[in-house]
Order: C-alpha cells, then sequence, then structure tokens
C-alpha cells in the first residue's frame, strides 16, 4: 500500500496581464510583502490576440503579460486561496463603473514545481480541475525530457522563451532529488 505523502512546497509564479506598467509596480508591491522578494521575472510579452479579444472592453490595448517568480515558497495545495486572494487585490486597484469593473491589472498565479507548472483560474474547461471555492486547477506546462512542453490546451504567452526562461530559472532554485516516471 502507498503511503500519503505531502508534496514539497513550490514556487509562486504570476501572469500579469495590464495596459499600463504603474498598475503592476502596485500590484508587485503587495505580491512581495505576502510572498517575499521577486525571485525572477521576463520582459513585456505582447498579449495573445485571442485573450486581448476577452480583455479588450475591460483594460484597454495593447495589452501587455510578464510574468514574475517569488522568493518564498508555497504549500502547492494553497493554489485556491492564492487565486482568491489575488482576485481580490485586481479589485482593489480597479475602476468601477455602475455595477462594471474596469481591471487595471489581470493577475494569474500558478505553482512552479520541479515537475509542472499548473495555473489557477475562475472558468472551468474540461481540462481544469476543480479546486475550491470557485477555483480551478489547469496542467498548463508539464516537464519531460529536459525541457517544459506544452499541452494542447496550453495558452501560447506561456510558451514565449522568455516565459520558458523564467521557469527554467525558477526551476533550478529547487533541490532536485529524484524524477518523476516520464511518460
Amino acid at each position: 500500500m502507498a503511503r500519503i505523502q505531502k508534496p514539497p512546497a513550490g514556487r509562486l509564479v504570476v501572469s500579469i496581464i495590464y495596459a499600463y506598467i504603474d498598475a503592476v509596480a502596485d500590484a508587485l508591491r503587495h505580491l512581495e510583502r505576502r510572498y517575499g522578494d521577486v525571485l525572477g521575472e521576463t520582459v513585456e510579452i505582447p498579449v495573445n490576440e485571442s485573450e486581448t479579444e476577452f480583455y479588450r472592453e475591460e483594460m484597454g490595448t495593447p495589452l501587455l503579460r510578464r510574468f514574475f517568480s517569488f522568493e518564498k515558497p508555497i504549500p502547492r495545495d494553497s493554489l485556491a486561496d492564492v487565486k482568491r486572494w489575488t482576485h481580490k487585490l485586481e479589485n482593489q486597484f480597479a475602476d468601477r463603473v455602475d455595477d462594471y469593473t474596469f481591471r487595471a491589472v489581470n493577475l494569474d498565479p500558478g505553482v512552479l514545481t520541479p515537475y509542472n507548472l499548473v495555473m489557477a483560474g475562475h472558468r472551468e474547461f474540461n481540462h481544469r480541475i476543480y479546486l475550491a471555492e470557485g477555483v480551478f486547477g489547469e496542467m498548463t506546462l508539464i516537464y519531460a525530457r529536459g525541457q517544459f512542453r506544452r499541452l494542447p490546451w496550453t495558452n501560447p504567452d506561456y510558451c514565449d522563451p522568455e516565459a520558458v526562461s523564467l521557469y527554467e530559472r525558477t526551476r533550478q532554485s529547487f533541490e532536485l532529488i529524484e524524477e518523476p516516471q516520464q511518460l
């Protein structure tokens, strides 16, 4: 019989979509207070066209994305809590007109481990697993045969060479004991 194990902590990775860089600095101050200093970051990556359509009315254009990883390890089972907290943070920086909210930043947190990147979201799709309280987890990338590999549903922005370089640098911050069985 297999014994129940608690996996080692992962590192928080946050995707920030924005139209104005000032909003990123404000969000980062809050993220660093809670999750430690930035361990790594990317340069600006233009947001993939399909997402630009989705966020255009709410956030404006052109939309850019940056990825950040943080020093403080986080328990893997805390991803739903992190997503709920980042959702509240988005609302702190948002403008409200009547019943509509115009976000300045879109914060999508994930947990990077030596073996994968799991991102959190509020929308349900057939490839997402329900975590808790309206939060779904998505296996966005897997680490196999020496590199991060995309899955059929992976957003192209997560495969940008700049983003992959961040994941690889962050992955190096883990002490790797044993590679999982490869597919």
